[in-house]
């Protein structure tokens, strides 16, 4: 069976598809990644990707454009509660520049059915069946239905979708389930990094997607950081000149190879690192802020896995509390276990033929 994977062009929206993907490929599918920019780094792995976005499709402009011409959209997505309306605008532009060069690579190679993540609604409108794959706390067939309304092509629904959040943070009706596994692709990991540090470590991260203040959450946390009885550790820092002793700094590497020997984490609550640090079953600290951070922010911090801070209440007894807090690792523990109860997408390819069929 010939498999489509259709992604934005955004790395945190490609690296949750490429379980999945890559386990097709084992179960002796033809799969293809189609994608464009900064994802189509995924080639890494193996999979054959195409480039479906044009050059001149870029999301900072596109973003400003819809903020001046909705001030209040913008004003409610900056906040953190603009649910879908500036999401779907945002990503309804991206998915019509997609649409004619996803139809015409779709025409030539014809492929069976698409699997696409929910802001790529352009793989829902190549008249192929499709499959939405969940990679957040939002219910992906409705991500894709209000993207795919904001298009001029014409989105059709999906066959179906596989939902990949654990049912205590978020459940939605229908679907099948399928593991979250993190993938951040190759990269390599620094022999102390690899191994426990005979300190509690806090990893912090920040989001792979540019935006404003982006570097405040690390900031806060290298001021506060001295006072912690902890091994910090910053990944891609702005800088990283004047930091106390006990904080260090790695370029990129793959988060999910590295959380097993981290005790906690620090990160802007991107969907990726936070259901990443979920099944590892590490607690984390979540910045709220726009798009889906403060949704994802509010969640963890409902399932007692996790906790919410601007960087401005970033103190060195929250940052203690992240590491000694038992209630917190015994609940991301729990969370852990939900999420690798699920089938795993080695299972899922096994049987993909009979289920999509």
């Amino acid at each position: 069976m010939r498999v489509l994977v259709v992604a934005a062009p955004l790395l945190g929206h490609v690296f949750p598809l490429m379980p999945l993907a890559l386990r097709l490929r084992e179960a002796g599918h033809e799969v293809v990644v189609a994608t464009g920019g900064e994802a189509l780094r995924v080639g890494e792995s193996g999979l054959r990707v195409e480039d479906v976005v044009p050059s001149n499709v870029r999301f900072g402009p596109i973003a400003v454009r819809i903020m001046l011409a909705h001030p209040l959209v913008a004003k409610r997505e900056m906040r953190g509660s603009g649910r879908l309306d500036f999401v779907s605008r945002l990503f309804g532009r991206v998915g019509d520049a997609m649409t004619a060069p996803l139809r015409e690579f779709a025409e030539g190679w014809r492929p069976d059915v698409v699997v696409h993540e929910p802001l790529a609604a352009a793989g829902s409108a190549l008249g192929v069946p499709s499959v939405v794959h969940d990679v957040s706390l939002f219910d992906g067939l409705e991500l894709t239905a209000a993207v795919g309304a904001r298009m001029k092509a014409e989105v059709r629904s999906p066959t179906t979708v596989l939902r990949t959040a654990p049912p205590s943070l978020a459940e939605f009706p229908g679907g099948e389930r399928v593991r979250f596994v993190p993938y951040s692709g190759d990269g390599e990991v620094p022999p102390w990094l690899a191994e426990p540090s005979g300190k509690p470590r806090i990893l912090v991260s920040r989001s792979t997607a540019p935006g404003p203040g982006s570097g405040r959450m690390m900031a806060a946390v290298v001021r506060a950081a001295e006072r912690v009885d902890a091994e910090f550790v910053l990944v891609r820092p702005d800088r990283t000149d004047g930091l106390p002793g006990n904080v260090r700094a790695v370029g990129w590497v793959p988060i999910p190879r590295v959380l097993p020997f981290c005790d906690g984490i620090v990160h802007h609550g991107g969907a990726g690192t936070l259901l990443g640090a979920l099944a590892a079953g590490v607690p984390q600290l979540v910045e709220p802020g726009p798009g889906d951070r403060t949704v994802h922010a509010d969640a963890i911090t409902r399932r007692g896995a996790g906790l919410k801070a601007e960087p401005r209440e970033v103190t060195p007894d929250l940052l203690t509390r992240l590491i000694e807090d038992s209630r917190l690792q015994r609940a991301a523990g729990e969370v852990r276990a939900e999420i690798a109860s699920a089938p795993s997408p080695a299972e899922v390819a096994e049987r993909w033929e009979s289920w999509v069929n």
